[in-house]
């Protein structure tokens, strides 16, 4: 799982298919007169096409390393490749264009715009780019992603017009439409009733197994955590263990659970 911290302008290999690779990081905050670590020496790869879950208690780390996964924050040590680029390194505005360009955020809470409809949402990514999102390539992605999830029909509405399930499927739309390298979701399903939560699971199961979606996970749920085909199991600032499930159609949390139990978590 350890990584040899990277020389000065020096990528990591792809040969191995890794788009995203975390070496050493940690991270600390001020609190007080005293410093919390938050992270504590997480090294880890996500393989291309491969779902990822990170799971741990409230206070494990988790969110903190996806926001440095994603090029959020920044680590106090260590560095964060995304596609071959060392994000940890970059400027704010090469970050934020390396963020626009390679990754797609799904959150707990669905951080769609109010006053726009399901188009003008899932369109975003286009629109703040420059492009026009009726015409062209742009067009047809968003018509692609509205079908996918299911959103066909529901283009004129504004979000509180829709179910909370609904809000989470026109925020993962705006994710994927732009075809980021990688996903990354922060818990996801915790603002939803259990069948919502199922759904948008099963949706984003299907991105990855259908159109080779990379997604990295946060989660506290059993449940959640099952779709992925490796959970990393997160706890005091640390990957404490790792648990491969692979790929399969039967995903039900029962095994995960057990295992989880056997490692005393």
């Amino acid at each position: 799982m350890t990584s040899q911290p990277l020389e000065e302008g020096q990528v990591s290999s792809r040969s191995d298919g890794t788009i995203l690779e975390a070496c050493d990081l940690t991270k600390s905050y001020r609190l007080g007169s005293r410093d919390v670590e938050a992270l504590r020496g997480v090294s880890l790869k996500v393989r291309r096409g491969e779902f990822v879950a990170l799971m741990g208690p409230s206070g494990s780390g988790k969110s903190t390393l996806l926001q440095l996964l994603g090029g959020l924050d920044r680590p106090t040590s260590g560095e964060v490749v995304l596609d071959g680029q060392v994000i940890s390194r970059l400027g704010d505005a090469q970050a934020t264009r390396l963020r626009r360009e390679k990754t797609g955020f799904v959150f707990q809470f669905f951080n769609l715009i109010p006053l726009l409809d399901v188009y003008e949402n899932v369109a975003l990514p286009f629109t703040i780019a420059g492009e026009d999102p009726r015409r062209g390539d742009a067009a047809a992605r968003i018509r692609d992603v509205l079908e996918i999830l299911d959103l066909v029909g529901r283009e004129h509405n504004r979000p509180d017009q829709l179910s909370a399930g609904e809000q989470q499927r026109v925020a993962l739309a705006r994710a994927l439409v732009s075809r980021p390298a990688i996903l990354l979701a922060d818990e996801p399903t915790g603002n939803l009733d259990y069948a919502s939560g199922g759904e948008i699971l099963d949706e984003l199961w299907r991105s990855c197994d259908e159109l080779g979606q990379t997604i990295v996970l946060v989660t506290h749920d059993a449940r959640a955590a099952a779709q992925a085909d490796r959970v990393l199991v997160v706890g005091d600032g640390k990957i404490r263990d790792e648990i491969e499930l692979g790929r399969r159609t039967d995903r039900r949390a029962g095994p995960l659970i057990a295992r989880l139990a056997q490692l005393g978590l």
